[in-house]
This record gives C-alpha cells, structure tokens and sequence, in this order.
C-alpha cells in the first residue's frame, strides 16, 4: 500500500469530524439568529446530526451529538451562557442526545448501505465488463475457427469434387474406344449422305427427292453425333453443381445411351425393369450419371471373363415404401469374392489391375450426399448386383 493510500482514509477521517464541528457551529449560529422564527431549537441540530453521520459515519455522529447538546445547553436552557444542566432539563436532553444519536445511527447505516450497494455495482459492472470481453474474445476466436473451419471444408469439397472428375475422366478413357465408334458411325454416314446428295443433285435431270432425303439423313447422323459429344462434355465438366428434379429412369437411359457401343463391344445384353411414372428424385444430374456409369462399367467389366453363359446386364428401378426408389444393377459375371466384399468401398481399394480404387468410394459418397445408401450384393446363382437408393421428393410426382 502506498504512502497516499495509507493517509488517505485520516484525511477523510478528520475531514469528517470538522464537517460535525462546522455544521453543530452552523446550526448554533443559525438558530440564535432566528430563534423567534424556529419554533424548537432542537432543529438544526438534529440536521446536523444527520449530516455528520451520513457524510462521516458514526462517530462522526456522535461528536454532533455530544457538541449539539453542548451547545443547546450553552446557549437554549437557562441559566443561558454557563453549562450545567438541572434535574427539570436532563429527561428532554437524555431524549434529545438519545434521538440524535439513533438519528445519526440510521443516517450512518443508510450511508453504509448506499456505499456497499454502491461498491457491490462497481464490483458487477466490473465483472459484466470483464465477462463481455471474454465473451468477445470467446467469439471472436470461435468466428476465427469457424471461418477457418469453412475454408478447409471448402477446400475439401473442391478436393472431392476434383477427385470425382478425375474419375470421370479416367472412367470416360476407357470408353474412348466405344465413344470413338459412336461417333465414327454418324460421322461415316454423313459423308456418304453428303456424296449421294452430290449424285442426285449432278443427275440429269436433278433427282431431287433422292437429295432431299440424304440432306435429311446428314442432319439425323449430325444430331447423333452432337447428341454423344453432349453427354461425354456434360460428364467432363467442371464447375458449380445443381440438383434438380429428375426421372432417375431419364437419367439411367442417358446413360445407356453413351454405353450402348460399350455393350455391343463387350457382347453383352442389357435388359431393363424401369416403371413408368416413378416419384422425382431432387439429385445432380452428372453426379448421378457417373455413379451409374461406373457401375455399369463394373458390371460390363466383370463379365469379360465368362464364356460359358449369355453376358447379360440388368438394370431395375424400384419404389419402396420406406419413401425411397433403390436402383439395381445386376450382372452376369464371375461374381464378389467374399474376401474383397467388406473392402470393396475403401479408397485405394482395388482388385484390377489398372485400377486406382477410387470408383466405387466417391460413388458412395455422392450416393450417401444425397441422402441414400450404396451396397453391393452377390447374386444366389452367379454374378453380382449393386444397388442404391434415393429418397423421393416430397414434391409430388412429376
């Protein structure tokens, strides 16, 4: 504690027993000077009690009093100017100095209770103003951590939705071959379109009806064409997804649209259940397509191997009562190896030789953000089926 702290509380000590001298002296001074007007000249002294004990405290106060009763002694109760009080005048000064002196107590207690109720706000704002900052410091790092938390999860969804592209392009590079011949058609038949238009058009005289129709046939072969380079961009894409509402059998058949040179190529046969008038499904539409494609290529991939039954691949679409619409697409071929079914989900997981094990993974997930669930099965005679599901829109059907 310092010098000044220590000296401090006599000064206001001290301070307080002149502020009782000064104002007993007042109230003396005063009541002298108008004693016809002040009907009991006990008044001011009594004020002056209050005030001593309310600015200094109890004993304070009680020098009021003690000099209060000096002075109306003194001063008021004959014999006047001389001190010493009689038998008659001691019950009303025993009453007075007793008065001023609980008068003097209450004036005191209040002031203590104003300045405990005081120091008890000091202390709580003190604490409100320590808790706010703690609680802005709190936030402000729990928005730093949040903000930063975002930015990864950011990141990683841009990783993911690279890593699924990836996949793409590595799922559309081993459709080159098939997609090289889907557009060698359309393209070989419009330049013999194109050199029978010609023909017609050099007959003499023209033909042309004949031409018309090759004019014809070189726009079916285009759109064809166009048709498949849509479906490979759509699939290689890159850029913000949004889902919508889909036939998930108007997204199954574009698939089947970009695999069918794949099939022929590979021997295989598809057959398909897909009901009419399916609930909508709210889903990303190339998200979606190359989950199906990839198993497609699964299933196409898994019976390379057999020689000895048809090669067919099945592919239905279901309604459940569960609010739900599971997709099967069922093969053919050798079969799951037990061994390799509980890891056939694991990234980097793969039991192909030019495999990278991340097809099956990012297709769970895209299943999974959609609301629904990706497993694979092994069917009772031979071959396998994979299977997932997709919650229906609460919208209505379509």
């Amino acid at each position: 504690m310092s010098k000044s702290d220590r000296i401090r509380p006599r000064l206001r000590l001290l301070t307080s027993y002149l502020v009782a001298a000064l104002s007993v002296g007042v109230a003396a001074v005063v009541t002298l000077k108008l004693g016809s007007l002040i009907k009991h000249s006990s008044t001011l002294f009594f004020c002056s009690v209050m005030l001593s004990s309310w600015y200094g405290g109890v004993w304070p106060g009680v020098l009021a009093a003690l000099l209060s009763v000096v002075a109306l002694d003194y001063y008021f109760i004959p014999p006047l100017y001389a001190l010493g009080i009689s038998l008659e005048e001691a019950p009303d000064m025993i009453v007075f100095l007793a008065t001023a002196l609980f008068i003097g107590w209450l004036s005191g207690d209040q002031k203590r209770a104003q300045e405990s109720l005081r120091q008890a706000r000091d202390k709580l704002d003190a604490r409100v103003q320590e808790r706010t900052a703690e609680l802005k410091r709190a936030n402000e790092q729990l928005r730093s951590e949040i903000a930063e938390r975002e930015s990864v999860q950011e990141g990683l969804i841009r990783a993911q939705a690279e890593i699924a592209r990836i996949a793409r392009i590595t799922t559309m590079g081993e459709l080159a071959a098939s997609i090289a011949h889907e557009l060698n058609q359309p393209l070989g038949s419009i330049v013999m379109s194109g050199d029978a238009c010609l023909r017609w058009l050099a007959a003499e005289p023209p033909n042309l009806g004949e031409a018309r129709q090759a004019v014809e046939a070189i726009i079916r072969d285009g759109t064809r064409a166009s048709s498949v380079l849509v479906r490979t961009r759509g699939l290689l894409r890159r850029g913000e997804r949004v889902r919508e509402r889909l036939d998930i059998n108007e997204v199954i058949r574009e698939v089947i649209a970009l695999m069918d040179g794949e099939l022929r190529r590979n021997g295989a046969s598809l057959r398909t259940e897909m009901p009419r008038e399916l609930p909508p499904v709210v889903v990303d539409r190339v998200l979606l397509q190359q989950v199906i494609l990839n198993l497609v290529m699964n299933a196409i991939e898994a019976m390379r191997a057999v020689s000895d039954r048809a090669r067919v691949l099945c592919i239905r679409t279901q309604e459940q009562h569960s609010g739900s619409i599971v997709v099967f697409v069922e093969d053919s071929g050798v079969g799951i190896d037990p061994e390799h079914l509980s890891r056939m989900f694991e990234a980097f997981y793969t039991t192909k030789v030019q495999g990278i094990g991340m097809g099956l993974t990012i297709s769970r997930s895209i299943i999974e953000a959609h609301g629904g669930r990706l497993w694979a099965v092994a069917n009772d005679e031979r071959g396998s089926t994979f299977c997932f599901t997709l919650p229906i829109d609460a919208g209505g059907k379509m």
